[in-house]
Parts: C-alpha cells; structure tokens; sequence
C-alpha cells in the first residue's frame, strides 16, 4: 500500500469518525453482550444491548480497533438506537455487499458507511469495518430472542 493510497484510505472524515464514537462503553444491565474479534488485524468491539418493543432502546460499545473500524462503529453508534432486528441485518448485509461485491452504501440511516467506500480495495482491513455491526445484530438478536423467550 502506497502512501498516497493511505491517505486516501484514512481520509479526514473517516478519522473525523473514529475520534468520536457514540455509546462508548458499556451497559450496567444488558440483555445482551457480543464480543467480535477481527483474527487477521487483533481488533476487537464489544456490545451490550438492550431491547424494548422489538427496538434497541439500550447501547454500549468498547471498540478496540483500527481507525477504519472505529469510523464504522461510529456509524453504528450513531444509528442503532430505535432500530429492529430486521433494520440491523438489512444493514449489516448491505454493509458486506458495499465492501466485497461493490455494492450499493447501507440506507438511511446507515448511510453514513459510505465514508468506509474506499476500504473495498483492502480486502485485510473488511472484518475490522464489520465487526460493530456484527456484534449489534447478533446481541439484538439475542436479545429480541430473550425477551421473547420470557413473554412467552
């Protein structure tokens, strides 16, 4: 990777992003806790999540990773209060399609991965960029799968 495709890759916005994550931390009571590891990079994000009439009502996140999958989860952060299940797979899906297959950007209101574009050339730097929106769906489902279980 040259440095012009470096800067390029780490533009402002991207870095803009990373240095103000929402909903960092972590949740005293969650319904659901998901730890994802990127293997080939180290990083790693933790959420806690909790859920209300099918919708996130509750989130956390400590995110320990690269610049690019810090942009990404404070793309999540930024959108995940309110949304179902059902939104955080559409978003999830549309995230991998965007970045392996040349996909269209996530819609409203995980627009805000468009920034993440230019990482479809770096196949090494994808799982990062995936892993908050990962960890959200998979603790929304938990969670959504809990509740159900006890109103049930």
């Amino acid at each position: 990777m040259s440095d012009s495709d470096l800067i390029k890759l780490y533009s402002g916005r991207i870095l803009e992003l990373a240095a103000d994550i929402p909903h960092l931390g972590r949740l005293s009571s969650p319904q659901a806790s998901v730890k994802r590891r990127s293997p080939l990079c180290g990083s790693t994000v933790t959420v806690d999540l909790t859920m209300e009439n099918g919708r996130v009502s509750g989130f956390a996140q400590d995110v320990k990773a690269c610049a690019l999958g810090q942009a990404a989860a404070s793309v999540v952060g930024g959108a995940v209060i309110g949304r179902t299940v059902d939104e955080l797979r559409v978003a999830r899906d549309s995230l991998r399609l965007m970045l392996k297959e040349g996909g269209q950007t996530p819609s409203a209101p995980f627009d805000g991965f468009e920034v993440l574009i230019p990482a479809r050339e770096y196949k090494n730097r994808h799982a990062s960029i995936l892993l908050a929106i990962e960890a959200a769906t998979e603790a929304a489902e938990t969670a959504l799968s809990s509740t159900q279980k006890q109103s049930g």
